[in-house]
């Protein structure tokens, strides 16, 4: 996979290392040779991963990097900190102001390669979900690329896998004060855990005496309920060339033994913000959607949610020799409603007229509002003479009891008038509506709150 990956150093052969390294493996490479610099470029969109050199003048690279952390139009960019400084405090430094990882000069040239691949994975999502978020918020949405679900990182619900107790015992120390874990020493029991409930992130040790744990990462990565869930592994220091293999099957970040307990903090919390912001950015997603396809005022399908889904029952109902029925149902006088009690008043009349229509017809029914005070509702597997029945009970259930208004404080009589047709094989919905609509005519005409059947 490749990427646009930023390489930020004010000492000129060192970014010309980099840029060879990157290119070597087909990424295509931008510079900056200060601070100020790589903040212009980050704000243009330009770039997926930026490589950060801590030290240098002006404005380091911890300076630069909670700058882009805390711009919302940058902050989902992963920032790897290229540093010569190798003390924990350090690195914890750089996670704390919001760096994804750290590389260590002399830069090994397989870990880089593997870090920032492993990386732009991970853009490659966030930047899909960024980009229908943003087609969400022209909707009307509120933003969901504000940056205050990634600050959010504690209280995380945590997988640990560890058979070796002395390890586990110091995760499970460090992380019990902001998080709470559980362990798991029999990967089957782990496994059943991992399909039971749901988990925040998952810390394996790569070292797990009776199973392969890299074959655990892979098959967390391919099941579709853990896919997308952070994984962090611990290993020791010989098993370098299975934690780079991790990062190629989809491990997130990794710590080397022996831990350093602010180091695990920083790199769980690092985790868990990512996760979050991903969460935000799909509610933001499943609200659009909602939106196109919801009336906001009755919580029921819309129009656009009818027009996709009948042809469907239409065509499944067909193929089963059944057939479906359609009722379309016209509140009676809603216009006097609105004129003498005003529109919340009428808004108070559509919410319970749902509800209680929803309330008698059965859960395999679709039922949808049109528009105004006109709904409809699909009767798959139902003939005309059953569907008679089921308006009739829904004719009932509206006139029986008072509609309430002014919240609670009075009620008002309501009533509808309602049409019924029924599919004679036929593969198009517009004579199902027609007939209906024909039907809903009469029982108006015919005095209203009733219900008028038309057969083909």
């Amino acid at each position: 996979m490749t990427a646009r990956v930023l390489v930020v150093d004010d000492i000129l052969p060192n970014i010309k290392l980099l840029e060879a390294r990157l290119t070597a493996e087909y990424f295509e490479v931008l510079t900056a040779t200060n601070g100020p610099e790589a903040i212009a470029i980050c704000g243009k969109g330009q770039v997926d991963i930026v490589l950060l050199d801590v030290m240098m003048p002006g404005m380091n690279g911890f300076e630069v990097c909670k700058h882009l952390k805390a711009n919302p139009a940058t902050a989902h960019i992963p920032v790897v900190m290229v540093t010569a400084l190798d003390q924990t405090a350090d690195r914890v430094k750089g996670l704390e102001a919001g760096a994804d990882d750290f590389l260590t000069k002399p830069i090994d040239e397989v870990a880089l390669i593997a870090r920032v691949r492993s990386l732009a994975r991970l853009k490659v999502l966030v930047d899909e979900l960024r980009a229908r978020a943003n087609t969400s918020a022209l909707l009307g949405i509120a933003n969901a690329l504000q940056t205050d679900k990634m600050e959010k990182a504690t209280g995380g619900k945590i997988l640990l896998i560890d058979d070796r107790a002395a390890s586990a015992e110091r995760v499970i120390t460090a992380l019990q004060s902001h998080h709470k874990v559980e362990l798991q020493r029999d990967l089957q029991i782990a496994l059943q855990r991992l399909a039971e409930d749901e988990f925040d992130l998952f810390i394996i040790n790569l070292g797990l005496k009776d199973y392969d744990a890299l074959r655990l990462c892979s098959q967390i990565r391919s099941n579709d309920r853990t896919r997308q869930l952070p994984l962090l592994t611990i290993a020791d220091p010989e098993e370098r060339g299975r934690v780079l293999r991790g990062l190629d099957l989809g491990v997130n970040d990794y710590l080397i033994r022996p831990l350093d307990r602010n180091e695990l903090l920083a790199r769980v919390k690092t985790q868990l913000r990512h996760k979050r912001y991903a969460e935000a950015l799909r509610d933001n997603v499943k609200a659009t959607i909602e939106m196109a396809v919801v009336d906001a005022l009755t919580g029921l399908n819309n129009r656009r949610y009818l027009e996709t889904h009948l042809p469907v029952m239409l065509e499944k109902s067909n193929s089963r020799n059944r057939q479906l029925s359609f009722m379309v149902l016209d509140i009676d006088h809603f216009k006097s409603v609105n004129d003498t009690y005003g529109h919340d008043a009428g808004d108070e009349v559509l919410r319970t007229f749902a509800q209680r229509v929803k309330g008698v017809i059965r859960h395999a029914d679709l039922m949808c509002r049109l528009g105004g005070e006109e709904f409809v509702v699909a009767m798959p597997d139902t003939p005309l003479h059953i569907a008679q029945k089921v308006a009739e009970r829904v004719r009932f259930a509206v006139q029986k009891e008072q509609f309430p208004i002014d919240g609670g404080g009075r009620t008002i009589p309501v009533t509808v008038s309602i049409g019924l047709s029924a599919s004679q094989g036929e593969s198009a919905i517009d004579g199902l509506f027609k007939r209906a609509d024909k039907a809903l005519y009469r029982s108006k005409n015919g005095g209203r709150n009733r219900v008028t059947a038309e057969a083909a």
